[in-house]
């Protein structure tokens, strides 16, 4: 399977960090947006998002926007604790995967994220645990300062390009089918990590 391979990309969310959207969704439906996943889904969400995580909108007019979405009055803080609902976790097996494979490949994260969630995962861990863990690849992209974000297939490119990297000898590994694609179509080995897989199993 990785014959050849040189270089990983990996996602962040529900590959080596745990995530629900349900509990996003849900956190949002309680505070009276019934309607929360028609515009949010792990499969697909609106430009409102989209922007929000290509950087192209700050935090505070993301927030006012959610609130627009609503029938009733919510605050700031109900609103961001809302969003970081999905947020569960680093995964201690993707954390161990990641070290071992520092020796064999050359490593990347590349992230549909933005700026809320970077922080709170910060916060949760700490300064010194996020580094440490930023500093088990050789670069961190993350959508929100790229200005790109997947499945577009730029977004490879421009790592490919930025680090000079073969798309023949580079495997992406997502959560997200729609991902997947836009990879493949880069060029890149890709694989789709369904809900029963750990990377560990990738690389025995």
């Amino acid at each position: 399977m990785f014959k050849g391979i040189k270089s990983v990309i990996f996602d962040l969310g529900g590959v080596i960090y745990a995530v629900d959207y349900h509990k996003t969704i849900n956190g949002f439906k309680a505070l009276g947006i019934d309607h929360f996943e028609e515009v949010y889904a792990k499969a697909g969400q609106s430009d409102l998002f989209n922007d929000f995580e290509e950087g192209k909108i700050s935090r505070a007019i993301f927030v006012e926007r959610i609130k627009n979405l609503s029938r009733k009055n919510m605050t700031s803080s109900q609103i961001v604790n809302a969003w970081n609902g999905m947020l569960l976790g680093f995964m201690p097996d993707a954390i161990a995967c990641l070290k071992r494979l520092s020796s064999s490949y050359r490593l990347f994260l590349l992230s549909n994220t933005n700026e809320i969630h970077i922080q709170e995962i910060e916060n949760r861990v700490g300064t010194v645990f996020f580094s440490d863990f930023c500093s088990l690849f050789e670069n961190v992209y993350l959508s929100h300062e790229l200005g790109l974000r997947k499945p577009h297939p730029e977004v490879f490119k421009y790592i490919l390009n930025q680090q000079g990297l073969k798309a023949n000898e580079t495997f992406f590994i997502d959560d997200s089918i729609q991902h997947v694609e836009g990879a493949i179509k880069a060029g890149l080995y890709a694989h789709h990590l369904k809900d029963d897989q750990r990377i560990d199993q990738l690389f025995p």
